[in-house]
């Protein structure tokens, strides 16, 4: 007598995953019906605003309420004494309880430290009276010299933080450079590389509604984040209550890039202030605090050399560099300032390695994550690689082609230790060399040159870690329920922020149950409901939700197919799951719905084998400890020598983030990444003067790139599967990467024949005319 042997079910073919499926979440959005922070109303809601300090560093003697108080509609005005003594604990979970943290009170407490710097906090009937109570706040400020210049703070006799002597926070240095080789190369390229400030600035702002309700001892938070339940968890380590009493709703979010990852100074103090007011209270950010007060970005300055031998192989590559982490640092981009010097060989054969760094405090906004944090270190690399090409007399296009990782050297350690693996940078660089014509592109640039036009073009490559198996973020959860009427929703916690997890998840979830797309819906960002998760940061979302949609995935298809394998009369390695409906592989008349599934399972339960219930939640953590993207950028362009204008004319990105679930929602954050880029490259810069004043707080002064400065994006795919599951590798960060150097090394090789070469960002039309002008002399 033979037994049948059972098998665990396979998920079915996917029908979605790799397909442009429509994004579910446009038509809302499109339509204006989308719900974000400033949409909510709460009974009887009060209104925030900051009183913010005009020096960059002075002292507070006194804050005199009274006039503002006194103001109709006022409810209060709180001060450091009121909140900030009731912190309890405020660690965030990127860097852990145990790691050492610089300082971030709520309110500034005896000293104001850059310029927006919050002092008071103003609650009213309405944003228009806590407006006009900022005026009647008397804050008495004794001004101070202060420090806004980083590459000189080490040296200031002004101290941002007088526990941190030097204004030096930290730094790392790696290997000692080995200068008998830089001493010895057939070529040596050094250059000092500056990258200035420029910031997310998301179409949305900051904002959070907070409502406590002392009855019942709970919190809510409505709030535009990129992590609900990290900010859950800050929330109930700040007040000291039970994370259970807190719940974070997390609807529409207008954009994060990095910028809404962790909680801020001004969040702690409405969370801090919520308990005081007798009803729920609301912050919205406007533009000009955003900009003055949201946080800085990149703002590095350092010292890159390269040394090659005599056939352009790299032999050595070394960095020193400084980071301006302003006043009031989050601790995200803190803690990567490292990977700027771990990451600096990128995807190139480099035997020898180095790097220092430090960062340092100076009296302006501190700095936040953006979109790649550690995105210097391919500035600076790919900016020597062109100049090296040139003075070797080699095309860039060559000198990469000696020196990229192939696919047949993986896996590979970098000199620094970094295990770089699934990856193939040659490959992404020829194609994109491919589909530039770059042979076809020098020819017009020469006949261009002859003309007196000036073209260029600029490539850049790099490698970036994704979906990092570390602490918190190694982690994702998933529960998918099947409802009586057999349409499935599948709970994750969120956190998108533009990456369309609404869609993806959807997908996901389709082909591992077999269901029809349109059967499916996702629920997200809201605590009470959702699985724990890290949420939107580090380029994670797409392979830890798919880690997690494939292990709640594959225990609720394993129950379809034991109810359906006994409704039907048949072994469960019979059934099979496909356009929400179980059938017996080979006699397609044997068929039961996931409608008629379900009301089976919900309405005759005693009648089924235990464990038939339609749930399923699972926790996936990544066994990887990370997953590489790369690509190659490649940008044309035609700069007017007489006035400094950059006229893009090509761009092309060449990536490979594993198999893609949705190409279009790939593409649309390498674009959106890839837009950023070149607005740092060009444009974008939040300068301050010597005073510490900002001078870039509105859009008139802070300029952002729009369609007419950036032309179509044209992509190529390569595909290689990472180690996790469906081989998926994160999107999200590489384009703000490449792009940016791609454009300066573009200007540069326009610039090649004069002699000159744009070093210091961003490369406006004043600071280029400045350079021609300089090399003419």
């Amino acid at each position: 007598m033979t037994q049948d042997v059972q098998r665990p079910p396979t998920a079915p073919p996917p029908r979605y995953a790799g397909t442009r499926v429509p994004r579910v979440e446009d038509g809302r959005l499109l339509t204006g019906h989308g719900t974000f922070v400033d949409d909510i109303s709460r009974p009887g809601m009060l209104h925030a605003c900051f009183v913010r300090s005009p020096f960059a560093r002075a002292r507070i003697n006194g804050i005199d309420a009274a006039a503002a108080l006194a103001l109709p509609g006022v409810h209060a005005v709180f001060t450091a004494a009121d909140l900030n003594a009731d912190v309890k604990e405020s660690w965030h979970a990127v860097a852990g309880k145990d790691v050492a943290d610089t300082p971030r009170p709520p309110l500034a407490d005896g000293e104001a430290k850059f310029v927006g710097d919050p002092v008071a906090l103003i609650v009213a009937e309405s944003r228009y009276v806590a407006e006009d109570a900022l005026e009647l706040v008397d804050v008495d400020y004794e001004p101070l010299p202060a420090v806004s210049d980083f590459t000189a703070a080490q040296t200031s006799d002004v101290l941002v933080h007088q526990t941190y002597a030097d204004n030096v926070a930290g730094g790392m240095g790696g290997a000692p450079p080995d200068e008998e080789i830089f001493g010895s190369a057939a070529c040596v390229v050094k250059e000092e590389i500056y990258q200035q400030i420029y910031a997310p600035v998301p179409i949305e702002t900051r904002g959070l509604v907070v409502e406590w309700v002392a009855a019942t001892g709970e919190l809510t938070l409505w709030a535009s984040t990129q992590t609900p339940h990290e900010l859950r968890a800050f929330c109930a380590r700040l007040l000291g209550i039970a994370a259970q009493r807190v719940r974070v709703i997390m609807r529409d979010t207008g954009g994060g890039f990095g910028q809404k990852v962790v909680p801020m100074r001004e969040d702690m103090c409405i969370m801090l202030a919520a308990r005081k007011v007798p009803a729920a209270l609301k912050w919205i950010e406007d533009r000009r605090e955003n900009l003055m007060s949201a946080g800085q970005a990149r703002h590095v300055n350092g010292t890159a050399r390269m040394a090659f031998d005599a056939d352009g192989h790299i032999a050595a590559a070394d960095i020193d560099f400084i980071q301006d982490i302003g006043a009031y640092p989050t601790p995200y981009p803190v803690l990567t300032t490292a990977a700027i010097g771990m990451f600096f060989p990128g995807p190139y054969r480099v035997p020898k390695a180095s790097f220092n760094y430090k960062t340092v405090f100076s009296n302006t906004s501190g700095l936040a994550a953006y979109r790649g944090p550690w995105q210097y270190e391919t500035l600076a690399r790919e900016i020597l690689l062109d100049i090296g090409a040139r003075k070797m007399g080699l095309d860039p296009v060559d000198l990469r082609r000696r020196n990229l990782l192939r696919r047949d050297e993986m896996p590979y350690f970098n000199p620094n230790g970094m295990p770089y693996d699934h990856v193939a940078p040659a490959e992404t660089f020829e194609q994109a060399v491919k589909i530039l014509d770059h042979e076809g592109f020098r020819k017009e640039q020469r006949e261009a040159l002859a003309r007196g036009r000036y073209l260029g073009l600029g490539f850049s490559a790099y490698i970036e870690p994704t979906g990092a198996a570390t602490g918190h973020l190694a982690t994702e959860g998933a529960t998918m329920t099947m409802e009586p009427t057999g349409r499935i929703n599948v709970y994750v916690n969120g956190g998108s922020s533009g990456n369309s997890l609404e869609t993806t998840v959807i997908q996901l979830t389709a082909d591992a149950l077999g269901a029809d797309i349109d059967d499916v819906a996702t629920i997200q960002g809201d605590t009470a409901i959702t699985p724990y998760g890290a949420g939107t940061q580090g380029s994670r979302s797409g392979p830890m939700t798919a880690g997690a949609v494939e292990e709640a995935g594959a225990i609720l298809r394993q129950k379809l197919v034991t109810l359906a394998a006994h409704q039907l009369k048949v072994t469960e390695s019979e059934v099979e799951l496909a356009h929400s409906t179980a059938s017996v592989r080979g006699d397609s008349s044997k068929k039961l719905s996931f409608a008629e599934l379900a009301y089976a399972a919900y309405y005759s339960p005693q009648q089924l084998p235990p464990g038939t219930s339609l749930e399923a939640t699972a926790r996936y953590v990544a066994k990887a400890p990370i997953l590489w993207s790369n690509a190659t950028h490649a940008c044309t362009c035609e700069v007017d020598i007489e006035t400094g204008k950059v006229t893009l004319l090509r761009y092309i990105v060449s990536e490979d983030v594993g198999p893609m679930i949705n190409p279009a929602i790939v593409e649309g954050q390498i674009a959106g990444g890839t837009v950023q880029g070149i607005g740092g490259a060009l444009m974008e810069d939040m300068v301050y003067d010597g005073d510490g004043n900002p001078l870039a707080t509105t859009f008139v002064d802070y300029l952002l790139p729009t369609a007419t400065e950036v032309p179509p994006i044209e992509f190529g795919h390569v595909e290689i599967p990472g180690p996790g599951p469906g081989g998926y590798k994160g999107a999200g960060e590489g384009g703000a990467i490449g792009s940016t150097p791609a454009v300066i090394n573009a200007i540069n090789d326009a610039l090649a024949p004069l002699g000159v070469a744009i070093t210091r960002l961003p490369a406006t039309p004043a600071s280029i005319a400045a350079l021609v002008a300089e090399g003419n002399q």
